[in-house]
């Protein structure tokens, strides 16, 4: 009877160790990334912070405005050369999306920026209402008059399956990303 209860607490012992292994390699695998940030979310992100993403957030919810986002519009996102976009949502699905007077503006109201950021100086792409498709995302960089971001076709609206996950952790100064750089 003790060597039955012996065995059973070993095997009970090895599952579990099993599975927080099986666990903790899923995670690291497919549940998190991590990345460098560049000059373009200064002041929020200062350049070569280590970004820790969260890539299953977006697989249970939607993305949102102000959300801070990686995306890679490469065609091989699993490359170890694909470069990772950072940048803030500021335009949703289905949004109309203008830049007037150093401004964004959502469907013709003006936008209520959370974080410190300067006025655009260029608008760009957004001189004229952009209209987003039911999976399109307009992107700004914290850094609004350096950052190359949806004002410009290099980047242009972000399409959903592009977005790798949300920018989480900074590592190097621990932070979570989207407390950083707040009005409030």
């Amino acid at each position: 009877e003790k060597l039955i209860s012996w065995i059973q607490s070993i095997a009970f012992w090895g599952l579990s160790l099993g599975g927080v292994i099986f666990l903790a390699f899923a995670i690291t695998h497919y549940g998190l990334a991590k990345t460098t940030a560049d000059a373009s979310m200064d002041p929020t992100l200062a350049e070569n912070d280590t970004i820790l993403i969260d890539c299953m957030r977006y697989k249970l919810f939607k993305p949102q405005r102000n959300d801070v986002i990686v995306f890679c519009q490469d065609k091989d996102k699993k490359r170890k050369d694909a470069f990772y976009n950072i940048k803030r949502i500021v335009g949703l699905p289905g949004e109309n999306v203008q830049i007037k007077n150093g401004s964004v503006y959502i469907n013709g109201k003006e936008m209520i920026e959370i974080v410190a950021v300067d006025r655009m100086m260029i608008s760009g792409l957004a001189t004229y209402e952009v209209k987003l498709g039911d999976d399109e995302y307009f992107v700004l960089g914290d850094a609004r008059n350096s950052s190359e971001d949806s004002r410009y076709a290099a980047i242009a609206n972000v399409k959903r399956e592009d977005i790798i996950g949300y920018a989480w952790i900074r590592t190097n100064k621990f932070a979570f990303v989207n407390n950083l750089n707040r009005k409030d």
